[in-house]
């Protein structure tokens, strides 16, 4: 009994030290000026930093929690905040572009992937990053595919060096170019990565540029939904040809390997489209989800050690590097095509 309650502290302050980093993260994110660093990518930073001169290894047992369960409590609440409404208020010009940088990340990086040795769990959370909405995409789409947490270190890694400097770069090459404030937000909006890195690389040109780069990245991250359940069903067809393989060939009971987590998740997205969730309820469902996202994220940083990212090597930037200025390059030429430069 004494073993079992012993056991059982342990896991809850192991628990409780992810949920500290995750606090400690987002205090730093908002006293760092510039809204450039994320709470999640400082989590994750934060809890390598720390696994590399301390891991102890009575805290795996709540890693391996935090960074599975926390993570899925944590998307079934995102979809609150989707809207497919959303999608209506911005136009079809965004949509046009979207669809030539989703097709560039998804199928460009399906052939660039093995330039770089890359598997193609690792390489769709570094596309899904880059093509949606960064950290957030990386984190809906990893327990999808039973992602390793050192894949979704590796993906949020390359996602935020990028968007590091693109934040100083767009708003110079904008102006260079000469573009329209329009133009500007529907580049910026369909290529920068994270929210917090649009929102600082679209105000940096104006105040017009910024907001509606913002509501273009709103309607970037609807893409999660469609994402979420394609990526759901690839990764149920290969655990069940698997699990088939591993049992000579007998059939798997499908509703055993679906990932249900994705129910709860697209229940609350069709509430909060049809209106059904009020306002502060879902702005409440947002902030925790957010919160929760951060607590796995340090999970998965405490998990992982700055040993982890020497053997990765440098192929996992330069994938996601060449992506990401793929992403940017098509963007652009697809709003100057429009005509609208």
């Amino acid at each position: 009994m004494r073993t079992k309650i012993k056991d059982c502290g342990i896991f809850i302050a192991g628990v409780a030290i992810c949920f500290a980093v995750a606090g400690l993260s987002v205090f730093i994110e908002r006293i760092v000026p510039g809204d450039i660093l994320g709470a999640s990518i400082i989590a994750l930073f934060m809890g390598t930093i720390i696994n590399t001169f301390f891991h102890p290894v009575w805290i795996k047992p709540a890693l391996k929690f935090t960074s599975k369960k926390i993570l899925k409590l944590a998307i079934i609440l995102l979809g609150a905040s989707l809207s497919v409404n959303v999608i209506m208020s911005v136009g079809k010009m965004t949509f046009f572009v979207m669809l030539f940088t989703f097709a560039v990340c998804f199928g460009g990086g399906y052939f660039i992937r093995k330039l770089f040795g890359l598997n193609w769990k690792l390489s769709n959370l570094i596309s899904a990053g880059t093509g949606i909405c960064g950290g957030s995409a990386v984190a809906a789409i990893a327990p999808v595919i039973d992602a390793d947490d050192k894949d979704i270190a590796f993906a949020m890694s390359s996602t935020f060096i990028f968007d590091m400097i693109m934040v100083a770069l767009y708003p110079i090459m904008g102006r260079l170019l000469g573009m329209s404030d329009i133009a500007y937000g529907i580049w910026s909006g369909t290529s920068v990565n994270d929210t917090a890195s649009v929102v600082a690389a679209g105000y940096a040109f104006s105040e017009l540029a910024g907001d509606f780069a913002t509501m273009v990245k709103l309607t970037r991250t609807i893409a999660i939904i469609p994402t979420v359940l394609v990526f759901a069903y690839i990764g149920t067809r290969i655990k069940r040809r698997e699990l088939q393989n591993a049992s000579g060939g007998k059939k798997v009971n499908i509703l055993k390997i679906i990932p249900w987590f994705i129910v709860g998740f697209l229940a609350l997205s069709a509430l909060n489209s049809v209106g059904f969730i009020p306002a502060a309820a879902s702005g409440i469902m947002k902030t925790s989800s957010k919160f929760l996202m951060v607590t796995a994220l340090a999970a998965i940083g405490l998990g992982t050690s700055i040993t982890d990212f020497r053997k990765a090597g440098f192929a996992p930037m330069l994938y996601g590097i060449t992506i990401d200025t793929l992403v940017t390059l098509t963007a652009l030429f697809v709003v100057w095509l429009m005509g609208i430069m």
